[in-house]
């Protein structure tokens, strides 16, 4: 049969009821007709001709009944122009019908079969469905018929179920559901829908539950379409009296078919849900984060995030976090989308996702906050995942007062190695997808991390930049990426300048076609070459080869352009007469030479219109040109072409050229000697010279001319400055000549060094010099001591490296030497600092500078005279007076805080009134006498003092040569082999028979400079950091701990050495030192001796040992190598460790574990800690100071950063070890505080000595038992006892207690007090953020440790008292205020405490109120001028609105000294003190 279409206009236009949603697509009507229509008719639709209708038959069928009842109650049911109409008063019709069926339940029986039978029809059916039309409107509709009949009481609930009976009859009327998985029928056609709308908003429900019950369990069985639909409906349908089955309707529901959840979610949200349904919805839709489609994830994250409160904020933060696992692309697509370019590998529903989320925390900060604690609280590296990233970022982008704590937090997790680079991978890959406000949220986030100091956010930012870069398609973008790195590199700061520029080199390397678009703006870099160091120089011009390579490569119009921009750029700083920009053009120049002559980018284009080779040589003669009569440029172009050629395999013609370079080197600095002898040389200036140091003998054939070379400072430029560099490159060249060795240049390892006469060192030859002659001397002995340490870089090498070419006995003899030239540098460079302390000299700079800046060179006679003039002893003075007149006058000068509470003299009194005392005049006749008799006395006591042999200890700090030992060539970590050999001492007479301790001792300090400069300290002066050694340059921390790693068994041998000198206690076997400096040729000095006390270097060796090791174990690239921290700490391992060490602990460490090594590192030490304090004060000090080292690289090493791969080397490691060793530690800081000692060594300056009683005492009360009960014992019992007296208190054998020390007592105890109760602040604050409130077993803890404070701070200020001195009433005001400061935050804590612990809080705030009574006294005695109108309010607020009335009165005075603490004070200048 053809299917029958509808006509397509019809008389009778159908008003449906409601809106639909959407137009839906016209499809052909249903083929169902009704029983009454004729077969040959077609089927209509509502808009369509009313069909003609089988008449009903007269009779009292229940049918008839059903059309009685309505037609009398004004309804006309069989309506042939239409559908049904119904009387205009819908009200009284319903009222009349609900009285009719009320008082006959048979007539009710038979209207509902009656209507159960018209309506068995799907055409009657429609009619009763669709609206009707009411008497006295016209073609106005209304509602339908049987809306109209729901709206009647007695009925309604037998037709609401014959409606859900019937409603499984119309699922499959559509046949392209199944196909589209939407109703294609428009309303007025399809059944089901027709009859769902007539069950939403009714006015009431008789039977709520029976219809809901009905109604869900036709849910179960609806096709997907109207299952939606009608589940998006419930609300409407059902509305709030059953909400409860509702919701387990639907949860059931989803368990089974988790497509419906968008109208889920639609329904819950509109259902009126009580908190404990609101929890069960929201736990549902966290439920199904994981099943759900995608496409469908940010409605439900909408619905979670907008449903979230206080009291769930935390459990819907954490499930989306472990549920949400789609956002972000995973690694395996990041690679495939590296092979595929121009393809997404994510489509719009991350973007959707993320949206959602963004709108969802944008006004909710309480979900933002309770993130960030979320995060916060997580401490395993395993647990952060890349939603976490997006989390934090979405916070960033929508809070701008949360920006910064998001910031700290993504440093923190970064530097924990929570979050890695693969995960921001994840989030930035095709970022170009998403809006472009996220682009400058990670450009900000990358600019925030890579302006930290810490390396490894620096790493993360480098790397957010060059992804952002990459995945920029357009020019703006990577205009905008490359803006922000040159604004950093314009920053003017070290590192961040560092870290930009090594992003800068990786995108030259990778990305440097995209960059050659954008060379116009990397020109802007070149602005701030004057503020670089020489590293970052290096990057600025790797950055342009690689541009100029690259396009030279590929044949664009930049490529010429930007190679010949850079060769004039360089060519105009080479020829500059401005030594800072020829620094520049010379390290451009060598830069590009190691690229274009390198022999492993033979491949690469022309850099100019010469070949590559003949540029390299055209570069180096220009540069060599240029500085060859400037001594500092000089060296560095020597510097710079030695790292060249020992980092670059270079082409055999620039190879050949610098060979012909160093070919001059004999002529220059070399003499032939005649059986070892120097020919007869008239020399100026009345110098008689000598050969000084002849290690090789009669045989020797050559020796290093020094002296007649100094003469050429006074005349002209000296190649002397340049001698050591210059003998570096020769060495260069002579390993790349004989694979390695350096048989070719041996000879200059023993040969003698030509010096003035050692006659002019002793004390009555040195007197009779003329200054110029001093000079000379001091200059000859400066030059050679840099001789010897080149010689020492360069043949230590030779011992250390592995050469085939090279012999062990070749290495023996060459060991024998390097020691005794070790012994002729110690021997100069002593006589060097003797000299430089009678006449002090400004000695010429022999290494570049690695920081550019405007540089001196000594190039002639006239610089020399002016920088090498000698400073009288009267310009010293003046030029000293100055600097602390200056430093004086300044308001931040360096005066301690008890010389700036010093009480005025009247003598200060008379000098601000211009007066002079008396006694100043008598002193300044006295200086005028004195200085009168000065000469005369001289002359007289000169005779005498030449008799008087003069010793110079070797173990005794150079302060004079030390003060510029800048200017020295740096010794290398392959000086340190020399040493290394362990020897056999057993049949020896002494624990050092070859007098190598200090030898030891001159290379220990020298590492202790090179740890400083690793990892310097906040104490550590600007002017000392530029001073890095030149080996650093461009070494990696890694690298320095690498060669230093063999060094730890000889650091401990020479530490046992210097133990067991000390246990002996005698000055044994002093001459060895002699003897040995015999051997190796040193000169003998009338009336000086250079000698070497076992007894003190030992001491210093002590000292220094321990310095080194406690450094190194803080390093913090060492304990991110478990090997090398093992070998350190294995290195200093005792004998055994015995097993009562670990009595008291559960969890004993096990042998071989990182806990156990550390444990026997502490072990060790202890025993030494035996030795100390039988020896000195200062020695025990140190023990104390390493040992507390040792527990902060335990801390350090379980705070560390994991691997690169996450893996966390801490399993197995104890952490109740840290507890456990700083008890022990607190023990051993008591134990020094009694103990009594024998000697004083700290050289009886009482600034030391409280500085070293200071650091003894925070130690004791960090770590010993309980810092609350050490505090109070001290300050209510021990510390009165001493104000009252004036000697040490005997009876509790406090031997550093005295009235010398107590001011430094006084001030650690207030200190350490105020910490305690800072501590006390920050656990009651997380004890108040926790879920549920502060638990109450902890309160009373938490109030007596209060109470105790409170005590301690009112015993202490009770002491003025008492006390008299100035600086103990300033403190105890300064204290006590900082005190009241901590305090009063844990006003709110003591009020919600206050009903229950009552007594304890009115006992806590009466004992303070002892202090702030004190204290008010003396504050009495200053002159309050201003007061904080602010902070006054807010206190006043506080105590007056926030307590309980009992509480009020107590608090009066504590208010009042309140307000004094945080004012303002003016005292006046008579007063004595200021606050």
């Amino acid at each position: 049969m053809p299917p029958r279409k509808r006509p397509f206009k019809s008389n009778h236009p159908f008003v449906p009821p409601f809106a639909p949603a959407k137009l839906l697509k016209p499809t052909p009507a249903a083929a169902t007709t009704t029983v009454a229509a004729p077969q040959n008719e077609p089927a209509s639709s509502a808009a369509s001709v009313e069909p003609r209708v089988m008449p009903v038959p007269k009779g009292t069928s229940p049918l008839d009944k059903m059309v009685s009842v309505l037609a009398d109650a004004g309804c006309t049911l069989i309506n042939p122009s239409g559908p049904p109409c119904v009387p205009s008063n819908l009200y009284k019709f319903r009222q009349r019908l609900d009285g009719i069926f009320s008082g006959d339940s048979c007539l009710r029986s038979q209207f509902l079969e009656g209507f159960s039978d018209y309506t068995s029809s799907s055409f009657n059916l429609r009619r009763v469905l669709l609206p009707c039309h009411r008497d006295g409107f016209g073609s106005i509709r209304s509602e339908a018929l049987v809306r109209v009949l729901l709206l009647v009481k007695s009925i309604q609930q037998d037709l609401l179920d014959m409606l859900l009976e019937k409603l499984p009859e119309y699922f499959n009327v559509d046949p392209l559901v199944s196909a589209h998985g939407s109703s294609s029928l428009q309303l007025d056609e399809d059944v089901a829908r027709l009859i769902l709308n007539q069950f939403r908003w009714l006015d009431f429900l008789v039977s709520p539950e029976a219809f809901a019950e009905k109604l869900l369990q036709i849910l179960t069985i609806c096709p997907h379409h109207l299952k939606k639909e009608i589940i998006g409906s419930l609300p409407e349908i059902i509305g709030d009296q059953n909400n409860k089955t509702v919701v387990n309707a639907l949860q059931q529901m989803l368990q089974e078919d988790s497509t419906i959840i968008v109208p889920v979610l639609d329904s819950f949200s509109n259902l009126n849900l009580d908190d404990l349904l609101q929890d069960q919805v929201i736990m549902i839709a966290l439920s199904c984060i994981r099943t759900i489609d995608t496409e469908h994830m940010p409605y439900l994250l909408r619905f979670v995030l907008l449903s979230a409160k206080a009291s769930n904020a935390g459990r819907i933060i954490s499930q989306i976090r472990k549920q949400l696992k789609f956002v972000g692309a995973s690694q395996t697509q990041i690679s495939q989308q590296s092979k595929l370019k121009g393809k997404s590998v994510v489509d719009n529903t991350k973007a959707s996702v993320l949206d959602a989320l963004r709108s969802s925390l944008h006004f909710n900060n309480i979900l933002c906050l309770e993130l960030l604690k979320e995060l916060k609280c997580l401490e395993e590296a395993r647990e952060h995942m890349v939603i976490d990233i997006w989390l934090l970022t979405l916070i960033f982008m929508n809070s701008e007062s949360l920006q910064k704590s998001v910031e700290k937090l993504f440093k923190k997790k970064i530097l924990e190695g929570c979050l890695q680079e693969h995960m921001f991978d994840q989030c930035i890959r095709d970022i170009k997808d998403l809006p472009k406000d996220f682009v400058a949220t990670f450009l900000s986030l990358a600019a925030y991390l890579l302006a930290c100091k810490e390396r490894r956010a620096q790493e993360l930012g480098i790397h957010i930049y060059i992804c952002l870069f990459e995945e920029s398609c357009g020019v703006y973008s990577r205009q905008e990426v490359l803006g922000a790195l040159i604004t950093h590199v314009g920053s003017g700061i070290c590192y961040e300048v560092s870290a930009a520029l090594d992003a800068m080199v990786k995108l030259a390397s990778k990305r440097s076609q995209e960059l050659i678009l954008l060379s116009y703006h990397l020109t802007g870099i070149l602005d701030y070459l004057e503020g670089f160091n020489v590293e970052n120089l290096h990057k600025v011009y790797e950055v342009f080869i690689h541009l100029a390579l690259s396009a030279q490569s590929s044949s664009q119009i930049y490529g010429c352009s930007i190679a010949n921009e850079l060769l004039m750029i360089l060519r105009k700083q080479i020829n500059n007469s401005d030594l800072m920009y020829k620094k520049m053009g010379l390290i451009g120049a060598l830069k590009i030479v190691s690229y274009i002559a390198d022999m492993s980018n033979g491949s690469l284009p022309p850099f100019s219109q010469r070949s590559n080779c003949e540029e390299a040589v055209e570069l180096l003669r220009l540069s060599l040109d240029s500085c060859k009569q400037l001594p500092l440029p000089l060296i560095l172009f020597y510097e710079e072409l030695i790292l060249t050629l020992q980092n670059r395999t270079l082409h055999p013609t620039i190879i050949e050229w610098v060979g012909k370079q160093v070919a001059e080197f004999e002529t220059i600095y070399l003499s032939d000697l005649d059986g070892g002898k120097l020919a007869a040389q008239d020399l100026p200036y009345g110098i008689e010279g000598e050969l000084w140091m002849n290690l090789d003998g009669d045989i020797s054939p050559v020796c290093l001319n020094i002296l007649p070379l100094v003469f050429l400072l006074f005349r002209s430029t000296s190649p002397l400055q340049v001698l050591p560099t210059k003998f570096v490159l020769l060495s260069v060249v002579e390993r790349l000549a004989n694979q390695g060795s350096l048989g070719g240049i041996d000879a200059l390892l023993g040969c003698p060094i030509h010096l003035p006469s050692s006659k002019l060192l002793s004390e009555v030859s040195w007197q009779s010099l003329t200054a110029k002659q001093k000079q000379i001397v001091i200059l000859s002995l400066y030059f050679a001591a840099n001789w010897m340490r080149e010689l020492l870089n360069v043949f230590s090498s030779q011992v250390v490296e592995e050469c085939d070419t090279i012999s062990q006995e070749t290495k023996e003899g060459i060991t024998l030497k390097l020691i005794k030239r070790l012994r002729n540098l110690v021997h100069v460079e002593y006589l060097l600092d003797n000299c430089l302390k009678q006449h002090p000299l400004h000695l010429p700079e022999l290494r570049p500078h690695w920081k550019l800046s405007p540089v001196i060179g000594f190039d002639s006679v006239g610089d020399l005279e002016k920088m090498n003039q000698p400073l009288k002893g009267s310009e010293l003075i003046s030029r000293n007076q100055k600097k602390n007149k200056g430093k004086s006058s300044s308001p931040s000068g360096g005066s301690n805080s008890e010389e700036r509470l010093r009480q005025p003299t009247l003598s200060d009194i008379w000098r601000k009134a211009g007066a002079t005392p008396i006694q100043e005049d008598l002193n300044e006749d006295v200086s005028v006498l004195s200085s009168k008799t000065r000469q005369s006395a001289s002359q007289e006591n000169q005779a005498d003092k030449s008799n008087i042999p003069q010793n110079i200890e070797v173990s005794a700090p150079v302060k004079s040569l030390d003060a510029q030992k800048y200017n020295f060539r740096p010794l290398s970590m392959d000086c340190f082999s020399i040493l290394v050999c362990p020897e056999n001492n057993q049949d020896s007479c002494c624990a050092d028979p070859s007098a190598e301790l200090p030898l030891h001792l001159y290379l220990l300090r020298d590492l202790h400079k090179k740890l400083d400069h690793l990892s310097p300290t906040r104490k550590q002066t600007f002017g000392r950091s530029l001073n890095a050694p030149s080996e650093f340059m461009g070494m990696k921390s890694i690298d320095f701990l690498s060669k230093i790693r063999p060094l730890f068994p000889y650091l401990r041998r020479n530490f046992d050495s210097a133990v067991c000198i000390l246990e002996k206690g005698a000055e044994t076997c002093q001459e060895h030192w002699i003897t040995q400096s015999g051997l190796a040729a040193n000169p003998e000095i009338l009336n000086t001796r250079i000698s070497a006390s076992p007894s003190l270097t030992s001491i210093s060796v002590f000292k220094e040992t321990l310095l080194c090791f406690g450094k190194m174990l803080n390093l913090p690239d060492l304990l991110k190598e478990t090997t090398i921290l093992s070998d350190l700490l294995k290195a200093f391992q005792p004998m055994e460790i015995p097993d009562c060490f670990f009595q008291g602990m559960q969890l004993v460490p096990s042998p071989g574990n990182m806990d156990y090594l550390y444990s026997g590192a502490f072990i060790f030490l202890e025993s030494v800690f035996d030795v100390a304090t039988t020896f000195s004060f200062t020695l025990a000090s140190e023990v104390l100071q390493t040992l507390e080292f040792v527990i902060t690289s335990i801390r350090m090493f379980l705070n560390r950063s994991p691997g690169e791969n996450g893996k966390d080397t801490c399993i197995g490691f104890s952490k109740e070890i840290i507890p456990f060793l700083s008890n022990k530690l607190g023990s051993y800081a008591q134990k020094i505080l009694k103990h009594k000692f024998d000697r004083d060594d700290v050289g009886g300056s009482l600034k030391t000595k409280g500085e070293m009683v200071q650091k003894t005492l925070r130690i004791y009360l960090g770590n010993y038992q309980s810092t609350s009960d050490s505090l109070g014992k001290l300050a209510c019992s021990i510390l009165p006892q001493v104000l009252s007296s004036e000697a040490a208190v005997e009876n509790d054998n406090q031997a550093f207690l005295c009235p010398a020390t107590m001011i430094v007592w006084y001030r650690v105890m207030h200190e350490e007090n105020i910490s305690a109760l800072n501590n006390l602040v920050k656990e009651i604050a997380l004890l108040e953020k926790q879920r549920g409130g502060a638990k109450v077993e902890s309160i009373p803890r938490l109030l007596d440790k209060l109470l105790q404070s409170v005590s301690v701070v009112v015993s202490l200020v009770n002491m003025c008292r008492n006390n008299d001195k100035v600086s103990i009433h300033a403190m105890a005001v300064k204290y006590g205020g900082k005190f009241i400061d901590s305090f009063l935050k844990v006003f709110d804590f003591l009020q919600t405490q206050f009903e229950i612990h009552k007594d304890l809080i009115i006992d806590l705030i009466k004992e303070l109120q002892k202090a702030t009574r004190t204290i008010q006294t003396l504050c009495s005695e200053a002159k309050v001028v201003s007061l904080n109108p602010h902070l006054s309010v807010g206190l006043h607020l506080l105590l007056f609105h926030g307590f309980t009335e009992p509480l009020r009165e107590l608090w009066n005075d504590f208010y009042f000294m309140s307000r004094l603490f945080f004012t303002q004070l003016q005292v006046d200048a008579h007063s004595g003190w200021a606050i």
